[in-house]
């Protein structure tokens, strides 16, 4: 199974929204991950209520910090185009 992990500098929005998409998408097929650089204590409510409306439930999803490991464990990493890039390189 291949690994996909977003990365979004505060975990808290568009990398969460992408890795929900991916994840129900993916029907199982794919592993699917996502960090942040400087990520928030939670989800943003407004990503939260536009993925309820597409029903996409990412209410209890939590920020995750951005690890080498998370990177180097994936078969690919998408940034979201939010200011941050990947800082490791495999």
């Amino acid at each position: 199974m291949k690994t996909v992990l977003f990365v979004c500098v505060h975990n808290a929005g568009r990398s969460q929204m992408a890795a929900g998409f991916m994840r129900t998408l993916g029907a199982g097929k794919v592993e699917v991950l996502s960090a942040g650089s400087a990520p928030k204590d939670a989800i943003n409510p407004v990503a939260v209520a536009a993925m309820a409306e597409v029903g996409i439930d990412i209410a209890n999803n939590v920020p995750k910090v951005l690890t080498a490991e998370a990177v180097q464990q994936s078969d690919v990493v998408i940034t979201m185009g939010c200011g941050d890039a990947c800082p490791f390189r495999s």
